[in-house]
């Protein structure tokens, strides 16, 4: 098909994300990626900052994740996962309870970051009446959370201002906190953790876990908060005898230049979530790790089993594309690789700060965010920034890029000055909206 021919067929059948049907949307056709490029359908190519909604940390069309993932396909492309297994989901069990924090001793592989979410919260409420405590089946999350899509994920966002404020209801089993802080870098004073206690003080017998994404608050607002305050939850929930699920969805194989998030708190949840970057991109996959005593307790209660079930579940090529991404990641500097696009945001994006409209630069890990006043007009800015020869997804107010880590100064250098240049037009277009 022609370039012309492959949206408009798209206009007339498919339903994007987080989007309408309007065929006036922006829209862009890509024909091939190969390392931080995209090359379009009509032969345009845009350097990807966005790493494929983070994934793609190695990059597209990586050999070794290419030959992983034709090796499995020689041996089969997937079996289910009841009463079978196989060496590309053992081998995935064991690199994953090497690299996360210790005491995650159970993997549980599912779909999609959402679906470990879900995952996790059943785990936890599961335990909980396994434990004989069948009250015990709230959660407490935060302000400014996103923890996925699907109706349990949803119940733990930010139920008012995130993106699933139209579906509030189902929050009705969740206690919500003040959005994390201070700042990173900053200590934790009691009245920052204040809210937190006071929950788990009045309704502790009721809570069956506290979800929180580590360090980053990633599509509820990429905030970045301190590592102190994440220490603290984690001791109340031991105090108060709830379980801690930490989801390192987006923040999980050195995206905030550790391994994990929760590494800059020196914490160990009782349950991660893990998905995006597992495959480097390359494919849907995510991990629920839990405490090898969650994994008893339900195990050996009245159920027998934790109630969950995915078609795909250990799909074996996404596991031998997972194992051959972890595997790079052992191998490369990528904390050098994180470290130096840290450094090249700090400075690429510090000139940013004066231009009207702006109301916050902020840079962490392979994270920089610029936070405007006002929420960007889609159909104009998408179109300005492809212009630039750079793919950037805003949404609301945030402008932002999470690149692979194998991306060139100067590279990262051309997303930076489209960055500037879109902040400019953003100001420029400023009530002039048709």
């Amino acid at each position: 098909m022609s370039p012309e021919e492959i949206l408009d067929l798209d206009r007339k059948t498919l339903w994007h994300p987080y989007s309408n049907t309007n065929a006036d949307n922006p829209l862009f056709a890509v024909k091939s990626a190969h390392g931080c490029t995209l090359t379009l359908a009509d032969g345009r190519r845009i350097i990807d900052g966005m790493a494929s909604w983070w994934s793609a940390v190695h990059g597209y069309n990586h050999p070794s994740l290419n030959g992983a993932a034709t090796a499995q396909l020689n041996d089969m492309a997937h079996v289910m996962f009841g009463g079978l297994t196989h060496e590309p989901a053992v081998e995935l069990a064991k690199n994953l309870t090497t690299l996360t924090p210790d005491g995650l001793d159970r993997v549980f592989l599912a779909d999609s970051g959402s679906v470990s979410v879900e995952v996790a919260l059943k785990m936890a409420r599961q335990y909980w009446i396994a434990k004989k405590q069948p009250r015990k089946q709230k959660i407490i999350a935060f302000e400014g959370a996103y923890h996925g899509d699907t109706y349990g994920a949803m119940s733990v966002c930010d139920p008012h201002n995130g993106m699933h404020q139209l579906f509030s209801d189902c929050a009705e089993n969740t206690f919500f906190c003040p959005t994390p802080s201070p700042n990173f870098g900053q200590t934790c004073k009691a009245e920052d953790i204040t809210a937190l206690e006071q929950t788990l003080q009045k309704y502790s017998h009721e809570i069956a876990a506290i979800i929180i994404e580590p360090i980053v608050q990633g599509a509820g607002g990429m905030r970045f908060y301190s590592a102190d305050f994440l220490s603290k939850a984690k001791s109340l929930s031991q105090q108060y005898n709830v379980l801690f699920i930490a989801d390192e969805i987006a923040t999980g194989f050195g995206r905030t230049g550790k391994w994990f998030a929760c590494d800059h708190a020196n914490i160990s949840p009782d349950i991660l979530c893990l998905g995006k970057a597992l495959t480097g991109g390359y494919m849907t996959l995510a991990a629920t790790l839990c405490s090898e005593e969650i994994a008893s307790t339900i195990s050996q209660s009245e159920a027998g089993a934790l109630m969950h079930g995915p078609t795909f579940m250990g799909n074996p090529l996404a596991c031998a594309v997972a194992n051959a991404s972890i595997e790079l990641l052992k191998k490369n500097q990528w904390p050098e690789q994180v470290k130096n696009i840290e450094g090249q945001l700090k400075t690429g994006l510090s000139n940013i700060s004066s231009i009207e409209g702006v109301k916050e630069v902020r840079t962490f890990g392979a994270i920089g965010v610029v936070e405007l006043e006002t929420p960007v007009d889609m159909q104009r800015i998408q179109p300005f920034i492809v212009k630039q020869g750079v793919w950037l997804r805003p949404f609301g107010r945030l402008l932002y890029t999470m690149p692979p880590y194998c991306i060139s100064t100067h590279e990262l250098h051309k997303i930076c000055e489209a960055m500037k240049k879109t902040c400019e037009f953003h100001r420029d277009t400023q009530g002039k909206k048709s």
